[in-house]
């Protein structure tokens, strides 16, 4: 029934984009005089929206169905492994915060961050966090899971020992926005206790964060890499006292080839401590689990058919392939046009984010950038004035595309359709949180078609449609950009030229104070790391193949899973009938 429908799709898709404009669907409104052609190609295009709504319902039977058979095979591995649901919880799944028997400092600084009511994940999670048992939570983005884990640590720190200041709780996220923007929502949920927390990141001053962790502050949020050179390289600081370890995004951190560095953190943090896995996508690997020893764990997985949020409306602009070279053009043409505020874009490489950056400035569109190629700062300013309304468009490659909660986000624009479906899910998380609404709209070519059917197969709590550009518009447009093609390699020309200057005056600087300061330099002992640079970039590589290895062994075995449920169910049928 599915491949069915998603065939009955694909070719209303290409054979209603036979004519020269691009796009796949509801008649864009980036222009103001439409013809009476255009008005009737819309009530068509609306027709066959409600065709594909109502073709959702016989989808989702079969998927149920499927979806069934598919958990089979891992029943038994995590009735080994997880708790049991039985003696999960015994306890009543709460309905507010106020019901949670929580402190009156703690429902204090809820109200100050403005939650009133608990989402799901924060229902299941505070009261099981609270009891002090391991758990491995998932759930869609935007769901609120950092505040599942900070509330019931917030509310275990109030009732801890005074005597000696001491490390209690560890937070390990896999970028540095995402820990500063956890450090800033725990700080603010902290405001009304007196719970001390440091910020150890990548790219922030050494000195000021090793002068912090001496204090001894009762949490400490992370990222894996400077986590464990304070470890390593900081006097007197050590993980030893560390009651609760929470790590945020766990599934990313191990794509990302982090494996390493969690297995280091782990060992280094004492055995009888509560362990805490969040991911937005969380796989049933339960081998990866095992590894970062999480002892007997609670699941709870919230919508764990990776489903997009129930208000977000999905929509895609067809590229074809001799059109190509008219993306940048497409993509000015919907940011003059239709979505002109706190619209993220997404861009696989860095080089181009910071390219279209350009292109913005010359057409007088208030932009921003975030990538890997700018400092912690120069970070942390884009997303100041992106969420302070400075700028209305954030150009941002993957790095924005995990765990940042920006409010107000209407638009997200995937200039490239990612690499993976749990990609795609965090990229267009960034906006319809918490159930508010959103949009997204994405650019797809014909090799994109294999991950667009499972975007719809998962879409369907949401709305899929489809958006055409106007032929004229995306003309105009590209005339612009070819007239602007000299005064962009100019700019580009002079930054490089700048960074080369600023990269030559930090070379001189730092050569004087080789000189300047020669005995005390090298009177301090080298900076250690657990591996060398070459078992680095094999851990890198080896997490790479084991995450491709994996997706195609549970396929595998969700296929094994499928054929044996439909065997058995002959077999039942059988005995039934001889009875």
């Amino acid at each position: 029934m599915i491949r069915n429908f998603l065939l009955i799709f694909l070719h209303f898709f290409n054979r209603h984009l036979d004519v020269d404009s691009f796009g796949a669907g509801i008649q864009c409104d980036i222009y103001d005089n439409e013809d009476e052609s255009d008005e009737d190609d819309d009530d068509q295009e609306e027709s066959s929206t409600e065709e594909f709504q109502n073709n959702h319902e016989d989808r989702d039977n079969d998927s149920t169905s499927e979806s069934s058979s598919e958990d089979e095979y891992e029943k038994q591995r995590k009735k080994e492994y997880f708790a049991d649901e039985s003696e999960t919880i015994n306890c009543n799944i709460a309905e507010s915060f106020q019901t949670m028997n929580l402190s009156r400092p703690i429902l204090k600084g809820l109200s100050q961050l403005g939650f009133i009511q608990p989402t799901p994940i924060q229902r299941q999670t505070i009261p099981i966090a609270l009891m002090g048992r391991d758990i491995c939570g998932g759930a869609i983005t935007g769901s609120g899971k950092t505040a599942a884990f900070l509330v019931p640590v917030m509310e275990r720190l109030l009732y801890r020992p005074r005597q000696t200041p001491t490390v209690r709780v560890l937070i390990i996220t896999p970028t540095r926005e995402l820990a500063i923007q956890c450090h800033s929502v725990a700080t603010k949920l902290a405001s009304f206790t007196d719970t001390t927390l440091c910020l150890c990141v990548g790219g922030l001053n050494l000195k000021k964060q090793e002068a912090e962790i001496r204090t001894r502050p009762d949490v400490i949020i992370a990222t894996p890499g400077r986590l464990i050179d304070h470890v390593r390289n900081s006097p007197s600081f050590t993980l030893d006292t560390v009651e609760i370890l929470i790590i945020d995004e766990a599934d990313r951190m191990l794509e990302d080839g982090f494996s390493a560095e969690l297995n280091e953190i782990v060992k280094n943090c004492p055995k009888s401590r509560q362990t805490m896995l969040f991911s937005a996508t969380m796989t049933d690997n339960v081998d990866e689990l095992i590894r970062l020893s999480l002892n007997r764990p609670v699941r709870l997985m919230i919508d764990p058919t990776k489903a997009t949020a129930v208000k977000l409306i999905q929509e895609f602009v067809r590229v074809r392939k001799h059109r190509e070279e008219d993306r940048p053009s497409m993509l000015v043409a919907l940011c003059k046009k239709t979505f002109r505020r706190k619209v993220i874009i997404f861009f696989k490489s860095k080089a181009f984010a910071h390219e279209m950056k350009v292109i913005f400035g010359l057409l007088e569109l208030k932009a921003a950038e975030l990538h890997g190629n700018l400092s912690q700062e120069q970070r942390m300013e884009a997303l100041e004035a992106f969420r302070d309304g400075k700028v209305d468009f954030l150009l941002a490659t993957n790095l924005a595309s995990r765990g940042l909660d920006i409010k107000g986000i209407e638009t997200v624009i995937n200039y490239d359709m990612p690499q993976s479906y749990e990609q795609y899910i965090h990229r267009v998380g960034r906006t319809a949180r918490a159930g508010r609404d959103g949009r997204s709209v994405t650019f797809i070519c014909e090799t994109d078609r294999k991950l667009l059917k499972k975007v719809i197969k998962h879409a369907a709590k949401s709305q899929i449609r489809r958006r055409t550009i106007d032929a004229k518009i995306i003309t105009k447009y590209r005339e612009k950009l070819d007239k602007l093609k000299n005064q962009i390699k100019e700019v580009i020309e002079e930054e490089k030229e700048e960074k080369a200057m600023r990269l030559a005056e930090m070379e001189i600087q730092k050569n004087k104070n080789l000189l300047m300061h020669e005995t005390e330099i090298f009177s301090k002992p080298a900076r250690t790391w657990f591996q060398s640079k070459l078992e680095k970039q094999k851990s890198k590589l080896v997490a790479k193949k084991q995450c491709e290895t994996s997706e195609t062994n549970n396929k595998r075995k969700r296929e094994k899973a499928v054929k044996l449920k439909s065997k058995r169910d002959k077999r039942a049928k059988k005995s039934k009938l001889k009875r």
